[in-house]
């Protein structure tokens, strides 16, 4: 029995997903705080480089939680954390150190090499493969705007000035995290030592190949008027509500997960009841279990009682 149905496509209103890459010294912090703070009202930031985003303190009003590891699971906790307190910007300065820096997926592939042992890559990446993707799910279905920074490698090129003289300058490269990860974001700006933001790719056609000498507010705004140009559509905070309603039923939660799945929210990172990190969708499983459980204790009693 075929059991696919194609249905009417509509565009949703959504929340933003930047990616800003760029070499060291390019700007990616402040790019990353001037959009965020102009995409709303209360902006979270998670710091990796020591302090560095506190610099601009005087200039944003944001809050900073500080790591020195970078476990992929530790980052899909902060966001729980982040989703709970109500942060509706998410900023984490920068994904790379979740790839290359202490904990991150390097060490983490590295560490599984060494317990698998000799000539045993591929199982290693098979076994650390899951914990990053678990990682980009929860970034992605973060219920706020999300913008992340990550460091592009850099060398030097050699070029003509005005004056006709060989001149150096530093050019990025790659972003230092996994292959192809920049196509998980709707935009990404990739920034020069000039602070030029060159969109490289994005779904929003407004912004597509634009150039823009020290982006401000002006480009949050460009942001925001695409994001909003769709029907509203719920997000991982209401699914969430709903599901730890007391008196959400079996069926309702079935059906809860079933459009948090439609609107791939089951891997959003949340704080159950009791305060604990889990996904919304291992969430809805577990109270759908209890209200099943629930239920024919009730059943039960209704039976024993005629």
């Amino acid at each position: 029995m075929n059991t696919f149905t194609f249905t009417p496509a509509t565009k949703e209103q959504a929340k933003a997903r930047i990616a800003l890459t760029g070499p060291t010294g390019s700007g990616k912090t402040y790019t990353a705080l001037v959009t965020g703070t102009a995409l709303g009202e209360k902006a979270a930031l998670v710091d990796t480089e020591h302090g560095s985003a506190s610099k601009y303190a005087d200039e944003f009003a944001f809050d900073t939680l500080q790591l020195t590891t970078f476990e992929p699971t530790a980052l899909i906790d902060v966001l729980a954390v982040a989703a709970h307190d109500g942060y509706d910007v998410m900023i984490v300065d920068s994904l790379s150190h979740f790839w290359s820096g202490a904990g991150g997926m390097l060490e983490q592939v590295d560490n599984a090499a060494k317990r698998f042992g000799a000539g045993s890559s591929f199982a290693a990446w098979k076994e650390a493969r899951p914990m990053e993707r678990a990682m980009i799910d929860a970034l992605l279905a973060y219920p706020g705007h999300l913008i992340v920074t990550m460091r592009t490698k850099t060398e030097y090129v050699v070029e003509t000035d005005d004056r006709g003289r060989k001149v150096p300058r530093k050019v990025g490269l790659k972003p230092e995290q996994r292959e192809g990860i920049e196509y998980e974001f709707d935009i990404v700006g990739d920034l020069d030592h000039e602070n030029t933001l060159v969109i490289s790719k994005s779904r929003a056609k407004p912004l597509s190949g634009l150039v823009i000498r020290k982006p401000g507010a002006e480009f949050a705004g460009s942001v925001l008027d695409w994001l909003n140009a769709g029907k509203p559509t719920p997000d991982a905070s209401d699914y969430l509500a709903t599901a730890t309603a007391p008196n959400t039923t079996y069926d309702e939660l079935r059906s809860l997960y079933e459009e948090a799945r439609r609107h791939n929210l089951l891997a959003a990172a949340v704080l159950d009841p009791a305060g604990e990190p889990t996904t919304l969708g291992d969430l809805i499983v577990r109270r759908g279990t209890e209200a099943k459980r629930e239920a024919g204790k009730t059943a039960e009693r209704k039976a024993v009682a005629a």
